[in-house]
């Protein structure tokens, strides 16, 4: 029942340290709730230390991929989890070293399995990267931790096919009880990466499979954060927040609808709820007002220059079209006040 969190990754060059360290404290402040760091040589290692230094709190994931003594060196200096693909660290001693530091220093392994990195044998006897060959190597690379004692394990399928990626989590997940990170990798750009996302992650959220989850974008991982939080609280595993309503205009619309939410939600954006739930509705017109947005609670419904206020579908006065910017965000204060949820 642990709330599902929310990852990014850093994308400063490697040792950058000030500038990775900057780039952290920006994500959390976003609302990343863990974040991964790509450590392609021993020396980028010290960057978890250097982070704990300068008072970042949030988790860190060490990103490791071919030469195992990094991985070592990253749960020296302090990192959080270890994402690993076991199969191209290299022998099975070089697994079991990295699984016992981790385990000495109580740091989970995240097996990251993807289609460029599936073994020649699995592609051979599926025929590609489907789903039964990347769901075959993720529980074949747990199997092979827990035959060395290790067990704290966190899985990862990704792929850049929605479906692949979609039909991978549900085998694993009925055949493990290992908890799952969920995205599609090389999703693309913001507009069409946040769609595959959506599709793929939300439809795995609506099954009740999922704990971490990361929206890969071609885009400041920032944009990464905002999507998360949206698509969490579309499947509906995240209710804290600010959830905003809006129709869709139509010709009957007489208010600058389009720019008036864009306004709101950007201005409501920065705001720390807490633990509390707020719904607002921005609608175009009577049709679409009062009515369909009954269960928010407040909005305006637009009219020719001047709007209604509502409250739990209730009308409570009108308003110049002028001025609809500013009674949203002091209805918003006001429910936040006294909100008790």
């Amino acid at each position: 029942d642990a709330p599902v969190s929310i990852q990014s990754m850093t994308n400063r060059p490697a040792k950058d340290f000030a500038g990775t360290i900057e780039q952290i404290q920006s994500l959390a402040a976003a609302g990343c709730e863990i974040v991964r760091i790509a450590v392609p040589d021993i020396e980028t290692a010290a960057v978890f230390s250097q982070a704990r230094k300068a008072g970042i709190t949030v988790p860190l994931v060490a990103d490791i991929h071919f030469d195992y003594r990094i991985a070592l060196e990253a749960v020296r200096h302090g990192a959080d989890k270890i994402r690993i693909n076991p199969g191209n660290i290299g022998s099975p001693d070089r697994v079991r070293a990295v699984a016992d530091a981790c385990r000495n220093a109580g740091v989970p392994i995240r097996i990251g399995v993807n289609g460029g990195s599936l073994e020649k044998l699995l592609l051979e006897k599926y025929g590609g990267p489907t789903a039964d060959a990347l769901a075959e190597s993720a529980l074949c690379q747990a199997e092979m931790l827990e035959d060395m004692g290790f067990h704290d394990i966190v899985i990862s399928i990704k792929s850049s096919r929605v479906d692949t990626m979609i039909h991978a989590c549900r085998k694993v997940a009925a055949q493990s009880d290992y908890p799952l990170h969920l995205g599609v990798t090389e999703a693309g750009t913001e507009y069409s990466g946040i769609i595959k996302n959506a599709m793929g992650i939300g439809a795995l959220l609506c099954d009740g499979i999922g704990d971490t989850v990361r929206v890969t974008l071609t885009a400041d991982p920032a944009a990464e954060v905002r999507a998360a939080k949206e698509i969490l609280a579309a499947a509906g595993v995240r209710k804290n927040g600010i959830s905003i309503i809006s129709c869709p205009t139509c010709g009957r619309t007489k208010i600058d609808l389009i720019a008036l939410t864009e306004a709101y939600r950007e201005a409501v954006s920065s705001i720390d709820t807490g633990d509390k739930t707020i719904t607002a509705a921005i609608m175009g017109c009577a049709v679409n007002g009062p009515g369909e947005a009954r269960e928010a609670d407040f909005g305006v419904a637009g009219g020719d220059g001047c709007a209604v206020l509502f409250r739990r579908g209730e009308k409570v006065r009108r308003i110049d079209e002028d001025k609809l910017l500013e009674v949203l965000m002091e209805e918003t204060r006001r429910m936040l006040e006294n909100c008790t949820i």
